[in-house]
């Protein structure tokens, strides 16, 4: 059960406040904010009430535009080609409503589609025409990149793929499936929301055309935030469902779109949310995410085989490589009774139901699963509690039943 001697764990947990009060595994849902992130953002609130909002935007224009640069870093990527959302979902859909989409063109999609990226395809298909289909799996569980290979034609307008699924530890091979989508026409979407801040993404390596990523999740970064990454020569090519005034310039008569893709934003933003996000990326820089993604992997490892000892518990996650996502059932008990026992304990956790991911947990008949999601500041005593109160929980009750 070898430490991580290397890694300051205990700076990461002085600089995280919410340590002291919980055992945070539901950075899946939203991570524990730095204490860095926490102060921006409230500052930045309270200059709003001293000295007006816009005011205040103004006096703090470096540290909003901050986020474009710190993403584009994270990222790798020129900062031209990011755009900053109110939420991943808006990003999501605004890259998508953007593609010119119509009878006979086909959509291609990872079975571990989120539940409301697919439900936005399915719904799209009914209005343009054009169809949707799965990419089987492979024997790991995750995107089968030979099926993939096989099903690519002309007709093929877009591959949007979800680097990691929200309810399962797998990691989909997004590089390799950029390698193929290449030199074939179609667009290439993937969905980073639980991949970005918790494991090494490259846009230039994964070859992708657009991604997008969440800032509260790994990024640790506040709600309502979210971004948009855009190729610039692609981008340019993108026509926005609506428009907003950042999106567009007046020119007199007329108007000319932004460059790239900052023709999806407006130009009503949060801009606390925003400086925020800056200093969650920054902060995320500074650790560098290739040793935390180290450690995030050691952790959920030795999770997996603690978890595997208990009787009754079952880890459901796939894929050969995998990621600080756990999904856990226990027999005979119900995920979200599990969930309340814990929360009672001041152990977070979450529960994923099929809506979330309708294609994968459908097809495999899993109802429900409680998602144990952990980052690089939870500890070893931590993970060691939950599977205390996991036994006593599943353990102890079948004991008393019998």
């Amino acid at each position: 059960m070898g430490r991580n001697a290397d890694f300051d764990v205990a700076r990461a947990r002085a600089d995280t406040p919410g340590v002291l009060r919980v055992i945070h595994l539901n950075n899946a849902g939203a991570g524990l904010a730095p204490r860095q992130v926490i102060s921006a953002t409230v500052d930045h609130v309270e200059l709003e009430g001293h000295i007006g909002p816009y005011e205040a935007a103004e006096r703090s224009q470096a540290g909003i535009d901050r986020a474009y640069q710190a993403l584009a870093e994270l990222i790798n990527c020129d900062a031209r080609e990011v755009a900053v959302l109110d939420s991943a979902t808006r990003a999501w859909g605004a890259a998508l409503s953007s593609i010119p989409l119509g009878p006979g063109d086909r959509v291609l999609v990872s079975p571990m589609e989120y539940g409301s990226n697919y439900i936005s395809l399915l719904h799209l298909a009914r209005r343009t025409g054009m169809s949707v289909e799965v990419v089987p799996s492979d024997a790991s569980g995750a995107v089968s990149v030979p099926a993939l290979r096989g099903m690519l034609d002309e007709r093929v307008k877009l591959v949007s793929i979800t680097h990691v699924p929200m309810h399962d530890g797998l990691v989909n091979p997004v590089a390799a499936i950029g390698e193929i989508v290449r030199g074939h026409g179609a667009l290439y979407l993937v969905d980073a929301c639980q991949s970005v801040g918790q494991l090494p993404v490259d846009v230039r390596e994964i070859g992708c055309d657009l991604l997008v990523g969440s800032g509260r999740k790994y990024l640790r970064g506040p709600r309502g935030t979210g971004f948009l990454f855009g190729r610039y020569d692609v981008a340019e090519r993108l026509n926005p469902l609506a428009l907003g005034l950042d999106g567009a310039e007046w020119t007199g008569g007329d108007y000319r779109l932004a460059p790239g893709v900052r023709r999806f934003e407006t130009w009503e933003a949060n801009c606390a949310s925003k400086i925020g996000l800056a200093v969650a990326v920054d902060y995320a820089l500074a650790w560098d995410v290739r040793a935390t993604w180290r450690r995030i992997e050691r952790l959920a490892a030795r999770l997996r085989g603690e978890l595997a000892r208990i009787p009754g518990v079952r880890v459901e996650d796939r894929g050969d490589v995998r990621c600080g996502i756990v999904a856990v059932t226990a027999e005979g008990h119900e995920s979200a009774a599990l969930r309340r026992e814990l929360r009672d304990r001041c152990i977070n956790t979450w529960v994923c139901l099929p809506n979330a991911a309708c294609l994968d947990m459908q097809e495999r008949g899993v109802s429900s699963v409680l998602r144990v999601s952990l980052h690089y500041y939870n500890t070893d005593e931590e993970l060691d509690r939950l599977c205390s109160v996991l036994e006593s929980l599943v353990v102890g009750r079948q004991a008393h039943a019998v």
